[in-house]
């Protein structure tokens, strides 16, 4: 197994120095919530890490306090970092999970930096920080503190409802920094959920954290991502989850077709020759040309969601609206009003969000 200290460079040579055994901590657990999984527990180097310049993200610097992922979605773009440890990219992807113990002391050193110029943070762009194993190392409530303390800007993507946990932090951080929160939700078919995302909780209870979030006064937006080719954007179903979305109270829906990255590519192809034979040669020719489905297919499903969340009454605002909590106003300040301040949530266009 080669660790290369947990740095999130995609270069790891042969050489690379590895973690002695004592710097390494095996861990399983018989409960049923963690039977079958590994945990790595390891104390890392650096936390904070760049994104290359030459990605798609629309954002510079990366928390991820976990490496793997137990919701296992057959898709997930990250099954490739693990390759970089010698990990495997399959099962080994969904069942061993490198968990960085450290992280929030890590952060919290780092923000204090006077090289740090405070700059946007996001959070669940490589694998899920509220992935089943936080519940058991808590490693995020730390990891909020600390940007909260340092009144340092962030965002959070999650499939998870644990998020729910730190309410009171995102509040409190809300108050001194700009917040933003998105839940991911690519279809709410539910035989669909069982064989893509079959470590997840069901789609009605992602969005149950939107209508809860938005119960407290915490916009959140969604990312309605992946739409898969062929099983998922059926006009029946593209209806169906932004119809659901718009009844959970999101601020914003964002769709987001399918890629296939090498790593995460070899094994959706895998369980779609295992699961949907006849559908093989038509994703080899939907995705000849790459990792991206062809603009032409987007900008349709784009289309698509826009028209529905028009309907449902989601937007339309200006694309690239930021997907944030709203800080309060000072109560001075504060106009009088004798009902509810009428907003216009956004509805964004396609992007390359790496983010599942």
């Amino acid at each position: 197994m080669r660790w290369d200290h947990l740095a999130e460079n995609p270069a790891t040579p042969r050489d690379a120095a590895l973690f002695d055994a004592d710097t390494v901590t095996t861990r399983t657990f018989d409960s049923p919530d963690f039977r079958g999984i590994t945990f790595h527990e390891v104390r890392a180097r650096s936390i904070v890490n760049r994104v290359p310049g030459a990605s798609r993200m629309p954002f510079e610097w990366t928390v991820n306090p976990y490496r793997g992922c137990t919701h296992a979605c057959v898709y997930c773009f990250a099954r490739k970092t693990h390759s970089y440890l010698d990990l495997d990219t399959g099962l080994g992807f969904d069942s061993q999970i490198v968990v960085k113990v450290n992280a929030p002391e890590l952060l919290r050193t780092h923000l204090g930096s006077r090289r740090w110029r405070g700059e946007h943070i996001a959070m669940g762009t490589n694998v899920d920080c509220y992935q089943r194993a936080e519940g058991r190392y808590r490693l995020m409530p730390g990891i909020i503190s600390a940007l909260r303390d340092h009144a340092n800007p962030f965002s959070i993507l999650t499939k998870g409802t644990l998020i729910l946990r730190d309410l009171d932090l995102l509040k409190q951080a809300s108050e001194v920094t700009d917040v933003g929160i998105s839940v991911s939700v690519g279809f709410v078919d539910q035989e669909l959920w069982r064989t893509v995302e079959p470590g997840t909780p069901a789609p009605e209870r992602r969005l149950d954290v939107v209508r809860t979030l938005s119960d407290h006064g915490i916009g959140c937006g969604v990312l309605m991502a992946p739409v898969i080719p062929f099983l998922g954007d059926h006009p029946v179903q593209l209806r169906a989850t932004v119809r659901a979305i718009a009844a959970a109270g999101a601020t914003s829906v964002t769709p987001l077709v399918l890629h296939l990255r090498p790593g995460a590519r070899e094994w959706f192809m895998a369980w779609l020759q295992q699961r949907h034979p006849w559908l093989v040669r038509r994703y080899e020719r939907l995705y000849a040309e790459g990792a991206y489905a062809p603009k032409w297919y987007q900008r349709r499903i784009t289309r698509q969601v826009h028209e529905l969340a028009r309907e449902y009454g989601i937007g339309p605002t200006p694309p690239g609206m930021p997907r944030r909590i709203r800080r309060p106003e000072p109560a001075a300040s504060a106009p009088a009003v004798t009902g509810p301040a009428p907003t216009e949530p956004a509805v964004t266009g396609p992007t390359q969000l790496s983010l599942l």
